[in-house]
Parts: C-alpha cells; structure tokens; sequence
C-alpha cells in the first residue's frame, strides 16, 4: 500500500501528516487544540482539517462557530457527523433534530440538509464513497 500524506501550505506550514496508510492514529484533541489555534478559526465561523483520505472514506474534524450555518448542503457521497461538544440543529425534509455530544446524523448521497450551531461546537465528519 502507498502511504500518503498532505502538503504543508500557507496556513498550516507545519502541516504536513500520513492521510493514508496501513493505519492512521489520530489525536483528536491535538488537533481540536491546533484548529482553535489558526488564524482561520479567528477570522471565519468555522475551521476544518482532513485527518484521514482513501479511495472510499474521508474523515475531517472541524469546529463551528455559534450561528456558523451550512445551508442546503448535500453531497455525492454517504455523510456522517457525530457532535463531540456543543449542539447543533439540523434541518432536512421538514424536520428539525438537535444534536448534542455524543450523537451523530448519518445522511445518504446527495441528501440535502442544513445545519446551525447552536452553540461552539466540535465534530467529526465521516463521508464514505459507494
């Protein structure tokens, strides 16, 4: 198997980590800590990082500003995101759920939903390729 791994860039100069391998560890809250301390978390509602990325599956930890809003967002691909802290309400087909640490929504491809956060909150989003 072909490790892979990122490029550091502008925002992240010390970014550089392995994306795919036979196994990836991941830290999560070195990275929270990391995301809450860029210059993008300053000046946007929200900050994102790619912890993992194969042919099929991609995981991305991010945090929300409180009102960050994601509107009518769907995508070719099954989604998944599971709230570590904070809340969020999440809207789609007419239904609104609120989702608080410890739970996660799982939407089929091209799904529509949007989301708000409630409040500063912390996730993990999972997207899986057919």
């Amino acid at each position: 198997m072909e490790i892979k791994s990122n490029h550091s860039t502008g925002n992240r100069p010390d970014g550089e980590r392995i994306l795919d391998a036979p196994y990836v560890f991941t830290d999560i809250p070195s990275y929270l800590e990391q995301l809450k301390s860029e210059k993008s978390w300053v000046k946007n509602d929200r900050n994102a990082i790619t912890v993992f990325k194969s042919d099929k599956i991609t995981i991305v930890v991010a945090v929300l500003k409180s009102g960050a809003v994601v509107n009518d967002h769907a995508i070719d691909e099954c989604l998944t995101f599971q709230v570590i802290s904070g809340e969020l309400k999440v809207e789609t087909e007419g239904r609104t759920f609120y989702t608080t640490p410890g739970q996660m929504m799982t939407f089929h491809a091209k799904h529509k939903h949007s989301i708000l956060a409630l409040a500063d909150s912390e996730i993990i989003i999972t997207t899986y390729k057919g």
